[in-house]
């Protein structure tokens, strides 16, 4: 089962780590896009553990074993993820912050927010910049933001492929 964890964690966050990577450096990303990525990377949970069902359980797997290695692979996922952005941040010296922290800032200005109500954003944004320099903050907030989907894809996963009868398993 290890075996397959890692495999198939390695693959799904790659799937994530690169296109999501990609388009924040240039500056066309959104959250939509980045969460269809992570929903289109997690599918390899659903394939690894029909493929373990399959070739190592003769073709039945428990829940509790499928949900297992479904959140296996999140794990593996949300902890390269994580790594990534670390290594990310590094290289662009928080640029990323920055530029989310002016983006909202315009977003309130853009708005009708009177002047205090843009002062009291741009008050948010500062302490939000600070928290977000502070590991213990960033690092669980960033596998945080990948774990709802690794876990609502396991869930599905595990509850499809552990009645034998809803998918054949493949010999």
């Amino acid at each position: 089962m290890k075996k397959i964890i890692i495999i198939y964690g390695i693959i799904a966050g790659l799937v994530i780590v690169v296109p999501i990577t990609l388009s924040i450096q240039y500056g066309n990303g959104s959250i939509w896009f980045g969460y269809l990525i992570i929903f289109i990377a997690f599918s390899a949970i659903y394939v690894a553990t029909r493929q373990y069902r399959d070739h190592y359980l003769g073709g039945i797997i428990d829940f509790k074993i499928a949900l297992q290695v479904g959140l296996g692979i999140t794990a593996v996922a949300g902890v390269l993820y994580t790594l990534v952005w670390e290594v990310y941040l590094a290289f662009t010296d928080f640029r990323f912050i920055e530029d989310y922290a002016q983006a909202i800032i315009a977003n309130a200005r853009n708005s009708s927010a009177s002047e205090a109500e843009i002062a009291a954003t741009k008050q948010q944004v500062e302490a939000f910049k600070t928290q977000y320099r502070n590991p213990l903050i960033r690092l669980p907030q960033t596998l945080i933001e990948i774990l709802p989907p690794g876990i609502i894809v396991s869930l599905f996963s595990a509850a499809v492929l552990r009645n034998h009868r809803s998918i054949k398993a493949s010999k």
